[in-house]
């Protein structure tokens, strides 16, 4: 299905520029080295974490995508390692300071357990989750996102499967968003920043800026 999708574009689906929720909490990225970007399509938010000064790791299941995502990252200059991989064949053992998690909401309630699962374990102790996209009240506006309302987030469903964690940013929000043709249009977003705990005889990667949290 995304390989299509991508392909039948003719260009950047979700157009050139990063997702707003990297743009306007910098702090999220404050002392981070290493990040990876899952689902991460044509490459925008992984190339604008680079930009930023990041190692940044990607995968995405297109071909067409990935091979979209190197063109961006060589038009800017910057190193991103770009793999062509679906996400049950990943490797989630590998721990990163901050797994960026950007509209992958392409599975149902019953699929969504294991998936949250393999992102917490992607995430070294005392790094950041960032994981950003629908809620609901989107099915109305249908601009963007899956057809299924179950595959949307709310804040209590985010508050519930990260209570273990520290809940940096919790949002949900309205909004115009222009990404390309694939996202165009009055939107219902949700953002979650979480924080993994370390253990009391370690130290944090970096200190946390938290920002305060909305709903």
């Amino acid at each position: 299905m995304w390989e299509g999708r991508y392909a039948n574009a003719g260009d950047y689906l979700f157009g050139e520029a990063p997702a707003k929720v990297l743009v306007e909490n910098p702090w999220i990225i404050d002392g981070a080295e290493t990040c990876l970007c899952v689902a991460d399509g044509e490459g925008r938010n992984s190339v604008w974490l680079a930009e930023q000064g990041l190692s940044v790791t990607s995968f995405d299941v297109s071909p067409t995508a990935v091979e979209r995502a190197r063109t961006l990252a060589a038009q800017k200059a910057v190193n991103v390692g770009n793999h062509l991989c679906d996400w049950e064949s990943w490797d989630w053992s590998q721990p990163y300071d901050l797994v960026v998690a950007i509209f992958v909401q392409f599975v149902g309630p019953e699929a969504r357990e294991r998936q949250f699962e393999t992102l917490r374990q992607a995430v070294r102790p005392g790094g950041r989750l960032i994981l950003h996209g629908y809620t609901p009240e989107q099915i109305g506006f249908g601009t963007g996102g899956p057809p299924n309302p179950e595959n949307m987030y709310t804040t209590v469903l985010l508050e519930d499967a990260f209570n273990d964690w520290q809940l940096l940013r919790l949002a949900a929000y309205e909004r115009d968003v222009q990404e390309g043709p694939g996202h165009s249009g009055q939107s219902a977003l949700i953002d979650l920043v979480a924080e993994k705990p370390v253990d009391r005889s370690s130290t944090p990667p970096f200190q946390s800026q938290p920002s305060p949290r909305e709903t």
